[in-house]
Order: C-alpha cells, then structure tokens, then sequence
C-alpha cells in the first residue's frame, strides 16, 4: 500500500532530484586521484623562478670590490629578499589586524521556495483541539528577502586593539630578524670575499709549484732507475715532493670553491668567473681595544637584536594575559539592521531593526582561573628569555672583544711569517737561477711561501669578521637607504663612506653614521 507521500506529485521528483545531486558530489569526491608533477611543468616553472631570481640584477662591471660585494649582497641576495617580504607580510598583517576592531557590516540576499503553501489550522480559546474545517497561510510559497545589517561587539573590539598591538610587536621582530640576517650575511660576505681574492692572487703560483714539483718528481724517478746514488736518498726526495705536491692540491682544493660561493651570495652567474680587484692587506685600526667593556656593554643591551626581540615577545606575552581576561568578562554586542522581504501577506515588507544583546559564558567561572594560569606561565617564560638572552649578549660582547684582539694579533704574526717566506723564496729563486739549488728546496720554499700568503689573507678575513660580529653584537649598522630603490652605485658609495664606531665609542658618543635600527 503506498503512503500519501509517495503518491506527492511534487515531492517525488524534487527528492530524486536531491538525491541524484549527493550522488554526483559524492562520486566526484571519491574520485580525487594523486597527480604527479610532469617535466614539462617542472621545466616551464623552473625557468619561470631563474628569470624572477635574476631579475634587474645588474652584471658585475670590471673588478668586484668588497664594497660592491656587500652592496650585491644587501640588494640581490635572495635570503634577504626573502626575510624583507617576511617583514612585509608581517607589516601587512598589522595592517589587517586593525580592521577587527571595527563593527561587521553583512549584507544577504535570499529566495525561499515550497512545494506547496504553508495553510495552518487553528483553535479557539480555551480549547487545544485544532479546527481542522479552518485552515489558513500567513506566507507565500516564492518570496525573497534582503538584509544589510551592522554588528558591533564591544569584546570583539577589545580583542581586536590588543591583537592589533601584538601584530605590531609581531613586525618589530620581523624587522630585528631582518637586522641579524643582514649582519650573518655581511660576515658570510667578507670571508668569501677574501677566498676569492686569495685564489684569484695564488692560482697561478699553485698551478707553477706543482708544475715544477711534477717535473722534479719525473727527473728524481729516472735517477732512481738508473741507480746511481743510494736508493734510499731519491724515495726520501720523491716522498718530501709528494708531500709538498699533497699540500698544494689541497690549497688548490679549498680555494676552488670560493667563486661559487661569492656568485651565491651576490646573486651572480654561478657560471661566470668574478674579477676580484686588488686590494691593500692590512689591519684594522688599534680604536676597538680602547673602548671600555662597559661602554660596549651598554650600547649592546639597548640595540642587540636578539635581545630587543625578546623584549618584543614579552610585550607579546603580556598582552595576551590582558586578552585572556578580556575573555571572561560579560559580551555587549550592538546590532542594527535595515530588511525587506517580498511576501505579500505581510503588512509591511521593509523594516528596521536594532538591538542589543548581553552574554556571558558560565564555563569562564571554571576554566578562567586555569587560562589565567596558563598566560601567567607564558609572561614567566619569556621574562626568563630575556634574562638568559641579556646574559648571552653579555658574554658575546665580552668574547667577541676578544676575539677582534686575538684576530688583530694573529694578522700580525701572519703577516710576519709570509715576509719572511717570501724573502726566503726570492732567495731559492735566485739560486735556481745559477743552478746552485735543488728543485726539492725551490719547491719546498714556493709551498711555504704560497701557504702563508693564504693564511695572511685568512687571518685578514679573520679580523674584519670578528669587527664585524662584534658590530652586530652591538646592535649597530651604517645608515644606509632602501636596498630596494637604491641604485647599486649609490648603495656602494653609502657602505664604503660608513666606517667603523669604535673613535665615538670610545669618546662616550653614538656614532653619526651608525645607528641601531
């Protein structure tokens, strides 16, 4: 016997209808299947990335300088451009986070349909039982409704100005993570750098010495097998050649690599060799020693980045203590809101509304004092932060001195040692011109004069790295523009003028031309 429903005109197809739609979007769900990258996309992408990674970069002109090294680095180093849309992003979320405090303004449109009208039947009073001889509808089957309303929370205003002042302490510590990126990058720059310019200035005397090693090894072979000394003195001179030979590839070696490296920090061709200009070797000024710990104690604690970030996070911590508590008081929300709807029963189809609403949530009576808590521990912990991280900057200031006034002292010695070196050599080369030295020692003092110009410009490198570790210690950068809309001449000139802090440290004066960030 079939029910009255499914004899409904109207309500049949509109059910198969319905049930048809679940049917396709659930079988099209179903059929979501893994795709793997093609090659030819890979391709295409990867040529898309190379092009934006090298976009309006300039070539390297004649001889790179160390200048224009850092320059490159600051301007095209995709690290850095990186951590600047990182501050970006975060500076455009400040921006988006003000709009929660404003009130919500929704606007909706609808259309209401029935299969059928919607008659109701009624009862007179006192009675329950409905008439059912009476039947009556209040609404027509087709209408449609338009709403533009207004919502205002006082809560939601109050969250939204303490997330907004966390967002913005959120940008501050995009912008010290900014500042500590740029010094890593400015010390990684030095060190390579003066590889660069250390294999530029020794490739070809390595290529030279081993050369010449090379033909004492063959000459002193052929001795042996004729056998007209002591086999035991020509192994003995092949051995010390081999390992004259094994300490020059390994210069050759560690020097090889250098071009690579500064081309990936200056955003240059990996493929296209880089002219190092030459430069004076020497030490940096004695003004470092001669400012007082405490001075440079000082300055550190109010510009070091890490411990300004740090700051910032407390700051961070504390506010959301006031968002918790915010959370457990009573919600005043304000609503107005201006509608209209097309059914013609009723008397009027626009009106007006407004309202307001106070709520409460019982589970804070509970849960509040754990949440209290719970923000409490996050204020300690990063108050502990702080204490451990001014700790730690005190120490690297204290260290990093040292190790400025070791790298100075080590920069003399090797300084020292290569010209004497070099006079020695000079010395076996004119021997060798006479025929009045072997080709063992000629290689030998070549080797020993090759090692010690290298570890000269090590040592040099060594020294303007830990200057520039403990500028960074500090907190201080130069005074330069915008690395975005500076034209790379300009930005050099800026970095070579700035100079190092240490003559104003010492005075008791900030510095004019480096300022904390």
């Amino acid at each position: 016997m079939l029910s009255k429903f499914s004899l409904n005109p109207y309500r049949s197809p509109m059910r198969l209808s319905l049930v048809t739609l679940a049917c396709v979007v659930a079988t099209g769900c179903a059929n979501v299947q893994p795709v793997a990258l093609a090659p030819q996309d890979m391709l295409a992408q990867q040529q898309k990335d190379h092009e934006a990674a090298r976009k309006d970069v300039e070539p390297i002109q004649g001889a790179l300088t160390l200048h224009e090294a850092m320059a490159r680095a600051l301007k095209y180093n995709l690290d850095r451009r990186t951590r600047m849309m990182e501050e970006a992003l975060a500076m455009g979320q400040m921006d988006v986070s003000k709009f929660d405090m404003l009130p919500k303004v929704l606007a909706q449109a609808g259309y209401a349909n029935r299969d059928r009208a919607r008659f109701t039947h009624s009862s007179t009073y006192p009675s329950e039982d409905p008439n059912t001889s009476m039947s009556s509808t209040t609404a027509e089957r087709n209408h449609r409704t338009y709403d533009l309303g207004l919502t205002w929370s006082l809560l939601d205003f109050g969250l939204g100005y303490s997330g907004s002042k966390q967002q913005a302490d959120r940008f501050m510590i995009a912008g010290e993570k900014r500042r500590k990126a740029m010094h890593l990058l400015m010390q990684d720059v030095r060190t390579v750098y003066w590889r660069a310019a250390s294999a530029q200035l020794l490739k070809g005397d390595v290529e030279k010495t081993i050369a010449m090693a090379e033909e004492g090894l063959v000459d002193s072979r052929k001795a042996s097998e004729e056998r007209v000394r002591n086999p035991l003195e020509p192994l003995r001179y092949q051995r010390q050649l081999l390992e004259n030979l094994r300490l020059l590839e390994s210069i050759n070696q560690e020097l090889a690599s250098a071009q690579v490296d500064l081309a990936a920090l200056i955003n240059a061709p990996l493929n296209q060799p880089i002219e190092i200009a030459t430069s004076d070797l020497s030490n940096i000024s004695d003004d470092v020693v001669k400012v007082p710990v405490d001075k440079l104690a000082e300055v550190a604690l109010q510009n070091n980045a890490d411990l300004r970030e740090q700051h910032y996070n407390a700051r961070i911590a504390r506010e959301e203590t006031q968002r918790t508590l915010m959370r457990m008081f009573p919600n005043l929300s304000f609503n107005y809101g201006a509608k209209y709807d097309s059914d013609r029963y009723l008397l009027s189809n626009n009106w007006n509304e407004a309202g307001v609403q106070l709520s409460f949530n019982l589970m804070n009576l509970f849960t509040g004092p754990t949440q209290m808590k719970l923000a409490e521990a996050g204020v300690a912990l990063a108050d502990q932060r702080r204490v451990a991280t001014q700790m730690s900057v005190l120490t690297q200031v204290h260290l990093s001195r040292l190790q400025v006034i070791n790298a100075r002292s080590q920069y003399d010695r090797a300084d020292a040692i290569y010209e004497t070196d070099s006079k020695i050599a000079e010395v076996m080369r004119n021997r060798q011109k006479v025929q009045a030295q072997s080709k063992l020692d000629m290689v030998s003092s070549e080797t020993a004069s090759i090692l010690s110009l290298l570890r000269r410009y090590q040592a040099l490198a060594q020294v303007q790295v830990a200057e520039t570790r403990m500028v960074a210690t500090l907190g201080l950068e130069p005074q330069i523009g915008s690395t975005h809309e500076l034209p790379l001449k300009d930005l050099t000139g800026q970095i070579a003028q700035s100079k190092a802090p240490w003559a104003e440290l010492a005075k008791g004066e900030m510095p004019a031309n480096v300022v904390p960030k």
